[in-house]
């Protein structure tokens, strides 16, 4: 009996590890990671199971992406050259140049390349080879714009389009040796002389307009080395002895009324009958008298009064001048330091420069583009050649043109414009400024404003300074203007002063001065009766 259970229990063990040693040698799926769940039915039903099918395949993505084609190099070079982007330029190149990146510096750094644009052209392939033709502009610092044609070569390499860079990828001019250098040469300048045939007062303040003034000058030239041949030079100067149309006693009257003025400030003085620059003195710098542009403030309302005279307005037209004024739904308006004046007339409101007038008779009456009509059409505010510069924009909303009317918002405009404007209202015709006895031939026509408003416009700016903004400058008799604060986004105002006296119309603007009527109207009164 003992025997027979000793037996059973041998054969128990076996089967143990028959068992187990197949689980572990069975292929994988052959047994379930963990049991299955048991099917529901009647105790002792047969049950079929059905295989899950294998997942399909996933497939793995290429790992070689498409091959660029040459136009998209090309693209990424021009890019990548836009840009500085030297790193990536040479990426691109078929074994490029241990200097390659070092060359393209030294070259912008010793001919004084400033900017760089690259205007493509279309890529023409032959065989296993292409071409992209493109032009290029350098900026030149002290010479301007440099204009040069070259082509962008490509061929396959090693399964890839790449660049075929040479030196005269560059510049065509980098070919059998040649290189570029800037030449500069210390000259002394031609001056150049007043109308009267005399030389400029001393310390004129003119120097950045008239060649000569600064006695010495630097002439720049990139040529090629060997062989001397110029590619970009300075711009060839006046013989000596050249006369301008600046009257040298007007010059010297204003260049004295800015001494002593703590902010960079300008006058222009223009004669009325032929628009010629009889005066310009500046210590804005850079030309800014006649080329920068900033907001007029109320020296704009003689264009406004003018467009507001056209639409029917009379100088004696009754119009209230409250502290402020609401554009329906719109912005409110105000006068300075909050002045009520009631009702006036127009030429009282223009004495007292209210802007609650102004903003609500243009949005009366100027609406539908009249008021950009009249500046641009008869006051030179549009893009135009000649030496002014000045701008106004489409007001797109009735309080865009409220603050247009009071020279603000889209309003832009230089001394030298403003200077315009006020000689237009002394000799009933605007006409563009000239610094040449001889107007250029693309000089803009004049236009003859007509004879009732320019009466206007006159009675309305002889009171500004007999019982005005400006009544308390000093200004002799017989002077006719208006000032102007213009308000800028940051800083203190620009203070504007613009006028005439007999045949001697002139702009006086101060960078951040404050207020016209305080700062920029006396120093015109030094200016007059310096004369």
């Amino acid at each position: 009996m003992r025997s027979r259970r000793f037996i059973v229990l041998i054969a128990v063990a076996v089967a143990i590890v028959a068992f187990g040693v197949y689980a572990v040698t069975a292929p994988p799926g052959a047994v379930d990671a963990a049991p299955s769940p048991r099917p529901s039915g009647t105790v002792g039903q047969v049950v079929e199971f059905s295989p899950l099918p294998d997942p399909e395949p996933t497939p793995t993505p290429s790992s070689t992406p498409t091959p660029e084609g040459p136009e998209q190099v090309a693209a990424r070079y021009f890019d990548a050259w836009r840009a500085g982007d030297l790193v990536t330029m040479a990426s691109l190149v078929a074994g490029p140049p241990a200097d390659f990146a070092e060359r393209h510096r030294r070259f912008d750094a010793e001919l004084r390349i400033s900017s760089l644009s690259l205007t493509p052209g279309q890529l023409q392939r032959d065989g296993e080879t292409a071409e992209v033709p493109f032009d290029g502009v350098r900026e030149v610092r002290g010479l301007g714009p440099w204009d040069f044609s070259s082509v962008l070569r490509l061929a396959p390499q090693n399964g890839t389009w790449q660049v075929l860079w040479s030196a005269q990828t560059l510049h065509p001019s980098l070919k059998d040796g040649v290189s570029l250098r800037l030449r500069e040469t210390e000259v002394r300048q031609p001056a150049t002389l007043t109308r009267e045939g005399v030389p400029f007062p001393r310390d004129s303040k003119a120097g950045a307009y008239f060649p000569g003034l600064g006695d010495m000058a630097s002439d720049l030239a990139v040529e090629e080395e060997p062989g001397g041949r110029v590619l970009l030079a300075s711009p060839t100067r006046p013989p000596a002895g050249t006369r301008s149309t600046v009257s040298r006693p007007v010059q010297a009257a204003a260049a004295r009324a800015l001494d002593g003025v703590a902010r960079p400030a300008a006058i222009v003085a223009l004669d009325v009958r032929t628009g010629q620059v009889r005066a310009v003195a500046d210590t804005l710098g850079g030309r800014q008298a006649f080329i920068g542009l900033y907001p007029p403030g109320s020296t704009f309302k003689v264009v406004t009064a003018a467009a507001l005279l056209r639409a029917g307005l009379t100088p004696e037209s009754p119009v209230p001048c409250p502290a402020a004024h609401t554009i329906p739904n719109g912005r409110t308006f105000t006068n300075d330091g909050g002045a009520d004046h009631g009702s006036v007339s127009l030429t009282r409101a223009f004495a007292l420069s209210c802007n609650t007038t102004f903003a609500r008779q243009s949005y009366e009456r100027l609406r539908d583009g009249l008021l950009r009509a009249e500046a641009a059409d008869r006051f030179g505010f549009r893009v135009k050649p000649g030496e002014s510069t000045c701008r106004i924009g489409p007001a797109v909303t009735p309080d865009e043109l409220g603050a247009d009317a009071i020279g603000q918002n889209s309003v832009l405009a230089s001394p030298l414009c403003m200077a315009e404007v006020a000689a237009a209202v002394a000799g009933g015709v605007w006409k563009p400024a000239t610094i040449t006895e001889v107007p250029p031939a693309d000089t803009p026509a004049a236009v003859p404003l007509d004879e009732g408003v320019v009466a206007g416009l006159r009675t309305m700016m002889g009171a500004v300074v007999t019982e005005g903004t400006a009544a308390q400058a000093g200004l002799p008799p017989d002077t006719a203007g208006k000032t102007g604060t213009a308000e800028i986004e940051a800083g203190e105002s620009h203070a504007w002063f613009i006028g005439y006296r007999g045949d001697l119309a002139f702009a006086v603007f101060v960078q951040n001065g404050g207020s016209g009527g305080a700062v920029a109207a006396p120093i015109a009164a030094r200016f007059l009766k310096a004369l």
